[in-house]
This record gives structure tokens, sequence and C-alpha cells, in this order.
């Protein structure tokens, strides 16, 4: 067995074995705004339930390994004292990550993640219509766990109120884990689905993904392509080029000639497939085709 004292380990190895082996772990998708009004949405894996009688939750938006910085989310909860966290069901899984870019401080990331604002009824952060339970709560404490990159903060969360989608209950009122069909975070690029098991989603880009909001009409409001299709389609920082997709339909052609005079549907259709492989490029050549 090899034995390590987190003292002769670099940051960032120390930070990666910890989140390998403490996995996997549920996901706060956390709402809130800044003092400006602005929405903010980002996810946190440093993350669990606490308390029932008062009901706590508990999330750490720690600082940057890479630069020491700190989260727009820290700030906000600073200044406006309300989150709302909303759980993370595979039906978001791809929306969610897209939405943990780091956009500037004055981008929505419910735009640019393709997610849907809904107002709260206790506090002013918007929850997540898309979310089936989302937890509306007020900040009771912060406490800051160090200075150094990597250090976390403890967000102390006090739920007022949770709305949970009647589509996850039994006829009994209690939720049913299949249904609900929840994801968590483990190392690496690795998330595990509840009911399935471990797969992966590539890290947003560096360079910020170009958003569901700047997606093509056709594609943003297909009525076959899915959330977490259009959350793999925006996580691109750029699209192919008219050459690039002349290219790929001579090419595709050869096979399925048909190709050519084929409907919007037939095209979204096997653009899914494609996503369904992990081929991003190639759905969104033949979106654009």
């Amino acid at each position: 067995m090899t034995s390590l004292n987190p003292k002769d380990l670099s940051t960032g190895r120390l930070h990666g074995y910890l989140l390998s082996a403490v996995a996997p772990r549920p996901i706060a998708f956390a709402s809130t705004i800044d003092a400006n009004g602005n929405p903010n949405l980002s996810p946190f894996s440093f993350f669990n339930v606490f308390s029932a009688r008062p009901p706590i939750m508990i999330f750490s938006p720690a600082r940057r390994v890479r630069d020491n910085t700190t989260k727009h989310t820290l700030k906000n909860v600073e200044a406006i004292k309300e989150v709302v966290i909303n759980v993370v069901n595979y039906d978001i899984v791809h929306q969610m990550s897209l939405s943990s870019t780091e956009y500037p401080e004055d981008v929505n990331e419910f735009e640019k993640a393709g997610l849907t604002m809904l107002p709260s009824e206790e506090v002013k952060p918007f929850r997540v219509v898309e979310s089936p339970i989302q937890f509306e709560c007020k900040v009771n404490d912060i406490i800051k766990l160090g200075t150094e990159g990597g250090a976390g903060n403890l967000v102390i969360c006090e739920v007022l109120k949770l709305h949970i989608s009647d589509e996850v209950l039994n006829e009994d009122g209690v939720i049913n884990q299949e249904a609900l069909d929840l994801v968590a975070r483990a190392g690496g690029s690795y998330y595990t689905r509840a009911k399935k098991g471990f797969f992966e989603i590539p890290k947003p880009l560096r360079t910020m993904g170009i958003g569901v909001d700047y997606l093509p009409d056709h594609v943003k409001n297909s009525m076959i392509l899915t959330g977490n299709n259009l959350g793999m389609l925006a996580n691109v920082d750029s699209i192919p080029s008219q050459k690039e997709v002349d290219q790929f339909v001579k090419d595709i052609s050869k096979r399925y000639p048909e190709i050519k005079t084929a409907s919007h549907r037939q095209k979204h259709k096997l653009a899914q497939n494609y996503l369904s492989y992990g081929d991003v490029e190639s759905a969104w050549k033949l979106l654009l085709s």
C-alpha cells in the first residue's frame, strides 16, 4: 500500500486523490444572484445534507487550485445570503457540466446551459425548471477553511422550502429513486448514474463553450435533440466551417446518398446518434448541412 503525507504532495495531486477516493459525491446545482440582481448557476460536488431539524445543507465553493481565485457563487452568497440548490438528474447532466464553464461575471449560465429560470417563492435566486427537486435556502453562515488554492468555504444553508416534481413521487408521496435518476461526481471526467454506473463527460473548455444560446434556432428548438444533446453541442468554442461541412456531406453521401435530401427531423435523429457515441464534430457538420 502506498502511504502519503498530504504536506509532501502538490495541491493538484492531493486534490485529485481526494476527489477520486471520496466518490461518488452528490451535486449541488447552486443558483445565486449578485448584488445587482444578475443570476448565476454553478455545480458543486463538495456537498451534502447534514441535518433534518433544522434542515441544513452544506456546499463548498473551494478556491481554485490553479490560481487561488474564488468563484462567483461565493461572492454572491456573501452579498445576498440566499441560494437555491437544485438536484441534478441524468436528463440535465451535460447542461450542468456546461454551466461550470468559467464564463465572465455578467454572463447568465442559465442561458448558456439552455436551462429555464423559475422565480422562487421565498428567496431571490431562481430555480432550475428542469431540475426535479429544488431547495430554496437562506445562508446561515460561511466558514472559510483557508486562504490557499484548494481551500474550501463551507456555505451552511437552511432549507426554507422544497419543491418536488410529481413525476418522481410514488403514490404514497415518497421519492422514487429510480424515477429521480440522480447523477453524482467522481474523479477526473467521471460521473456516475445512480441506476447505471460510471460514465464520462469531457471537462468544459477553458476557452469557453459557445453556449446553448448561440446554437442555430433549428438546433436549439429541435423536437428531437434533448437538453443533454444541446449541452454537448454547446461545449465547443467554434462551429465547423462551410468547407468542412461540405466535405463531410461529400464523404458521408458515398454511404448514405439520401443524406442530401434528408429532412431536418432525419438529420437531427442521425446527429443524435453521433452524439450518443460522443462524436460532437460529426453531429455539428450534419446539423449544418
